[in-house]
């Protein structure tokens, strides 16, 4: 996990609608990062269509919420779609920046070991740097949690 108050890495990636998007053009604006595992699945579905209800809350304090994870531009289309998500969903498949936020990890699922995404979630302020970051995050509770952060 990225240390708080470091500057968090800048990238360019495509979102649902395979538009680049970069951390830049959200300056000026608090930047929920959230990196999640997997489009369609139980936790994941949970979590983001959390963001999903609370967005309008998050726009009333000048934040933004931006998904994560190596899932394709289509596969995140289909989320989208499916659950009327109305923030960005990020599309890493060369899982460049799961890495560059030290979020691509060794994961053990019944004694099984793989490689995979830990949920993270960082704060991000107005100027690109790290307020919060919280690891191995509860999915249904993470937008609660997000919100009450920003106070």
């Amino acid at each position: 996990m990225l240390e708080i108050g470091t500057k968090a890495p800048d990238f360019a990636l495509p979102d649902q609608n395979g538009n680049t998007r970069t951390l830049r053009e959200f300056r000026g604006q608090k930047v929920i990062l959230y990196f999640y595992p997997k489009d369609m699945t139980s936790g994941c579905t949970k979590q983001a269509c959390g963001f999903g209800e609370k967005y309008p809350l998050f726009q009333e304090k000048g934040a933004v919420v931006v998904g994560v994870s190596k899932d394709t531009v289509a596969s995140h289309k289909k989320f989208e779609e499916k659950y009327n998500l109305p923030f960005v969903l990020l599309s890493d498949t060369e899982k460049e920046v799961l890495q560059a936020y030290d979020v691509w990890k060794e994961k053990k699922n019944y004694g099984k070991v793989s490689m995979g995404v830990v949920r993270t979630t960082y704060l991000i302020d107005e100027k690109g740097i790290i307020v919060k970051a919280m690891d191995k995050v509860k999915a249904a509770d993470n937008p609660a949690q997000m919100l009450e952060l920003l106070g």
